[in-house]
């Protein structure tokens, strides 16, 4: 197979910014890999997986800029002003971002502080967590017996504060709602869902360390989501999906049946606990 990646070259002073997906190398694109092993210098975020950096060549610096919510961070300035630094010093830099770095990644700040420096870049989009996460969990993201529309919403909004959106027009207009970063304000937005007409009863998913071997996928409810997580355990990274469409989880548990799971007309017969994936 002809390596498709190598036709675009890396040139020294310039800065790629690259979607790692979200965990599972194998969800990589060709780009990505390319720079991967061309790069003079990697500067990644904390959600990129550690199988990612082992496909870059040993020698290759690495340098950590991950934010992680509740933990000590890099300061997003202070970020854009390294990966300016390094591409001024005539480095290859490959800024590497969990998921798609234009999806709640940041990679739009970045890119304009670069257009603001006048250092060549190039966007290389990855696979958010809100498509494959879900995918890798066996849940679509949109099903035409299910829904015509989808949402894509941040729990938090820049001060870390849960999202100061309109959870009725976004609940009123959309039948599914995926919400990144929402473990730290989950109380706080399922009120918001409920107040906003969602019912008790509406499926809902959190589906944990996406992609990665230790994947955890809860399935619960809107009125049971906050007893489940507790009983659970479960902890971010994760995505949390709302609507119908977690329901046909059942029958297109793709992993679970790989690791035995039977399904038979959409009817789990094995023995893998729904809420544990």
């Amino acid at each position: 197979m002809k390596n498709f990646a190598t036709k675009t070259e890396f040139k020294p002073g310039t800065v790629w910014l690259a979607g790692a997906g979200p965990g599972d190398p194998g969800l990589l694109t060709l780009h990505t890999l390319h720079a991967l092993d061309s790069a003079d210098v990697i500067v990644f975020d904390a959600l990129v997986s550690d199988p990612i950096l082992d496909l870059a060549p040993e020698h290759t610096p690495r340098e950590f800029a991950g934010k992680r919510g509740g933990k000590p961070s890099y300061k997003q300035v202070d970020i854009s002003l390294r990966i300016i630094q390094l591409a001024r010093q005539g480095k290859r830099v490959l800024r590497l971002k969990g998921g798609d770095p234009f999806v709640f990644g940041r990679g739009g700040e970045e890119a304009a502080a670069l257009v603001s420096a006048g250092i060549p870049f190039r966007i290389i989009p990855g696979i958010t967590a809100g498509i494959g996460g879900l995918a890798y969990a066996g849940i679509p993201l949109t099903h035409r017996d299910t829904n015509q529309a989808v949402t894509l919403v941040t729990g938090h909004d820049a001060t870390g504060k849960v999202s100061r959106i309109d959870w009725k027009a976004i609940s009123d207009g959309s039948p599914v709602i995926v919400i990144y970063m929402a473990m730290k304000h989950i109380e706080k937005i399922v009120q918001e869902l409920r107040r906003a007409g969602r019912q008790a009863n509406e499926p809902m998913a959190f589906v944990c360390n996406a992609s990665m071997p230790n994947q955890t996928v809860l399935e619960t409810t809107l009125g049971t989501c906050l007893a489940d997580i507790k009983t659970s355990n479960i902890k971010p990274p994760s995505i949390v999906v709302v609507g119908d469409v977690v329901n046909l989880r059942e029958g297109l548990d793709w992993l679970g049946a790989e690791e035995g799971r039977v399904l038979i007309n959409n009817i789990d017969t094995g023995t893998i606990d729904k809420k544990t994936g």
